[in-house]
């Protein structure tokens, strides 16, 4: 966390006074109430106002720091022999209107994912605004019973993200939120249009990365299974190294890629397999 903070980087308080205050304007409200998140966030400093708008704020550091994620990103994808996929953002106000854009087509695609409300820049400073979700809890948070209840439905949601021409390119625990017993997605990344196909083998490599540790890797395959096919989890087998060497993911990858090898054999001996699911 001590990391994470210096990476990120501080708003200082006039700075961000100023941007509550534009939000108070903006919104007729003659206060706002302010509470800073102690997140786990690399890219930006995240507050709630009155309990009702999630709002990060991005810093010309945040975008230099998500510039170098993005060149470390591409190197990993040209590690699991692909053309980098993963794109960078020029200004804050930029990375916060991609989120919000991001946000507004993953929800009318009918996935869950916080209301977008808008994004705008104050001073030097890229601001978005989102609905705020309380009383979430992430993925990797719930019992291991609920998790294994879960992983199908994720898979699904990934499948309907993916059949709508999108990727989300930074799906890990910490972006799936649980509330009232529904999956909604966050913190969807920029990827390019012509390397679409290979950001979604990567989404799926990093949905059973994020759900090895908590189910097994069998159990994630089969949640897995309900959606894809054996042939695109193979495609997506050769990202799990590139996934295995981000400090935000923790995973037994040789466990991964023996239990994808073994359903992809036992699909080869059955040819009714792909007509059974």
């Amino acid at each position: 966390m001590e990391l994470r903070r210096l990476v990120r980087g501080s708003v200082s308080w006039p700075e961000l006074e100023r941007v509550a205050r534009e939000l108070a304007d903006r919104y007729d409200r003659e206060t706002v109430r302010v509470e800073f998140l102690d997140a786990d966030n690399w890219l930006s400093t995240p507050m709630v106002l009155d309990d009702d708008l999630f709002v990060k704020v991005i810093t010309r550091q945040n975008t230099l720091v998500h510039t170098l994620f993005t060149t470390g990103r591409n190197l990993g994808a040209f590690s699991a022999g692909t053309e980098g996929f993963f794109e960078r953002y020029e200004t804050p106000y930029e990375m916060a209107r991609h989120e919000l854009e991001a946000t507004r087509r993953v929800r009318e695609l009918g996935v869950n994912a916080p209301e977008p409300i808008e994004a705008l820049e104050v001073h030097d400073l890229g601001v978005v605004v989102l609905e705020y979700l309380p009383d979430f809890r992430t993925l990797d948070e719930v019992d291991h019973e609920r998790e294994r209840e879960l992983a199908p439905a994720l898979f699904d949601v990934l499948r309907r993200i993916h059949d709508g021409g999108l990727a989300h390119g930074d799906l890990r625990a910490e972006n799936v939120l649980i509330l009232d017993d529904e999956i909604y997605v966050i913190d969807a990344t920029n990827v390019s249009d012509d390397g679409r196909a290979d950001a979604r083998s990567y989404d799926l490599a990093s949905a059973l990365a994020a759900l090895e540790p908590l189910i097994g890797a069998a159990a994630a395959v089969d949640a897995a299974l309900t959606a894809y096919e054996p042939a695109e989890l193979l495609a997506a087998r050769r990202f799990l190294d590139f996934v295995a060497i981000r400090p935000d993911h923790d995973f037994d990858a040789a466990e991964l890629k023996g239990e994808l090898e073994k359903r992809a054999a036992g699909d080869e001996t059955d040819p009714d397999a792909s007509s059974q699911r």
